[in-house]
């Protein structure tokens, strides 16, 4: 078999579509939104290449439209997720011992697929699942997917020219293996994105995937199932399953050759699965790799110095953009006194322009929460943030879920800089303010630092860089994703790595070469061209 030393192509951000009115990408994920609105999907498991069905099924429904069933799922017993894994197993060796190049040309196949044919389906899936107009789905199941498959093809490349020195009688060399069993892959309603790279990224270095996706997000899933496998994985390399997450879990956890988890999602069930592998650490064939991104309470601080539209637009956008349900929204921010009347005025006025409801009316900015859940949870605080004679809602605090679950944006402004709503992580499009006297700066600063258990994103706004250097000292432990004079999201693959540390994850930044790495195993070998026939070293001469 020939041989080479392959240069991949070089990885560059998927540019992001405007769909303007007219434009020919606007027409066509309005008919493809249209036709899986009308259609009605049977989503089976995905095991070792074959459908499964098991007849124990739930529905799926677009949150801002609840009463519409766009289809049904099938959840795994037992016995499923065992086959899932023996499956993942068996698969492994091959897959592990493929050329590397052939692993990569699937998933920039893949990444052509969605560039290409499946662009409208993904994104107008990730539109009625998730409920997100179509920008936020452009930049997630379009253009983020695409970067994370060809960017970390390039990352692989570059990790394994990674080698170490050797001299002319020894040859050193690195060999990047992948774990020693399986990989298993959680995945989170809000990015159909990570729900895709969480699998494939482990999948690429050589490892196999038992993959479970969010309940709230099985239908576009489902389309990322599609795309792989016409892309080329092979069967058994990356198997989905639905169902209870407690026994799908504790089934993965229980298998003595789990390699390693790749998980999105709440700091609670993280932990809680640290702890279970934990309790079965001695069961296990080697030590698992935990990688997690989990929650976040971000942060916006403006300095007096700071342009009060532009720190208004960062709320704006950072707080209310996909209703607040990213892990990097803002979700808190601290002004001063001196700019409060114009950063307020400036918000009132964007925050009344925005439209909300189906994602289909293009013109909507806001649409749906994801769940009756989460609905229920964000309407508690707003009406206790009502109640509270320490808080006041100032802007939104109305909700109506007949139809769909939609809780307006709202801003909530209290005197109590540890007011409930500024330390508990809520997802939604609720953020509150706390205004601070001027002279205080360095004390707020503090403050921020202190308040949160979570340390993913947060952004200072600043025009004197004197005052943005001594935040970002002074916050270098809050924010493992650091915004000067922009909102705290938005991650671009290849440009800002993602991840942040303390109750928000273990920081491997998705999106680099760093998260890559932990799904590998290096193997050290030196070859030496002469051997030693004598023990004797020099020193023991007479």
């Amino acid at each position: 078999m020939g041989k080479g030393v392959f240069q991949v192509p070089t990885a560059i951000n998927e540019p992001i579509k405007s769909y303007a009115p007219g434009t020919p990408e606007r027409e066509e994920v309005l008919a493809a939104y249209k036709e899986l609105y009308n259609a009605s999907v049977d989503v089976p498991l995905y095991i070792n290449g074959k459908e499964i069905r098991t007849g124990d099924t739930g529905t799926m429904a677009p949150p801002h439209d609840h009463q519409h069933i766009l289809g049904t799922y099938h959840k795994a017993e037992k016995k499923h997720i065992q086959e899932a894994i023996d499956t993942a197993i068996q698969a492994r060796e091959e897959w592990a011992n493929l050329a590397w190049e052939q692993r990569a040309a699937v998933f920039l196949r893949a990444a052509e697929l969605i560039a290409g044919p499946y662009r409208a389906k993904i994104n107008a899936a990730t539109m009625l699942a998730q409920s997100k107009n179509i920008f936020q789905a452009e930049i997630d199941a379009a253009c983020e997917f695409i970067d994370f498959l060809r960017f970390n093809v390039e990352f692989m490349t570059k990790i394994y020219e990674d080698q170490p020195e050797s001299t002319s009688g020894a040859w050193n060399r690195i060999e990047y293996r992948p774990l020693e069993g399986f990989v298993y892959a959680i995945t989170p309603f809000n990015f159909t994105a990570i729900s895709g790279n969480l699998p494939a990224s482990a999948a690429l270095m050589g490892n196999t995937v038992v993959w479970k996706p969010s309940d709230s997000q099985i239908f576009s899933a489902q389309v990322i199932v599609e795309i792989f496998k016409e892309a080329g994985i092979p069967d058994g390399v990356i198997n989905v399953v639905y169902g209870d997450p407690v026994m799908i879990t504790d089934t993965v956890l229980a298998s003595p050759d789990f390699a390693g988890i790749h998980f999105t999602g709440s700091s609670h069930v993280f932990k809680d699965i640290w702890a279970k592998i934990g309790t079965n650490i001695h069961h296990y064939k080697t030590y698992p790799r935990i990688v997690g991104e989990t929650g976040g309470k971000d942060f916006i601080i403006a300095h007096p110095s700071a342009n009060a539209k532009q720190v208004a637009t960062g709320i704006s956008r950072g707080a209310f953009e996909y209703q607040g349900q990213k892990c990097s929204a803002a979700s808190r921010a601290y002004i001063p006194k001196s700019l409060w009347s114009d950063v307020e005025k400036f918000l009132k006025e964007d925050i009344a322009s925005f439209k909300m409801g189906s994602p289909e009316d293009m013109s909507n900015f806001i649409t749906a929460v994801i769940h009756e859940g989460s609905f229920d949870k964000l309407a508690s605080y707003i009406d206790q943030a009502k109640k509270d004679e320490n808080a006041e809602v100032i802007i939104g605090g109305g909700y109506d879920k007949s139809k769909g679950y939609f809780i307006e944006p709202t801003v909530i402004l209290t005197k109590d800089p540890k007011y409930t709503t500024m330390c508990t992580e809520l997802f939604g499009p609720v953020i509150t303010i706390y205004v601070y006297e001027d002279s205080e700066w360095s004390q707020t600063l503090e403050l921020v630092d202190q308040t949160s258990e979570y340390a993913l994103t947060g952004a200072i706004f600043s025009t004197d860089r004197y005052a943005a250097t001594e935040a970002t000292k002074a916050l270098q432990n809050s924010a493992g994703n650091f915004y000067i004079n922009d909102k705290p999201t938005g991650a671009v693959v290849g440009q800002q790595p993602f991840g942040g540390a303390r109750a928000s994850g273990t920081n491997d930044k998705a999106g680099s070469y760093l998260n890559l790495l932990r799904w590998v195993s290096p193997r050290t070998i030196k070859e030496t061209f002469v051997s030693p026939a004598d023990y004797r070293y020099p020193f023991l001469g007479e």
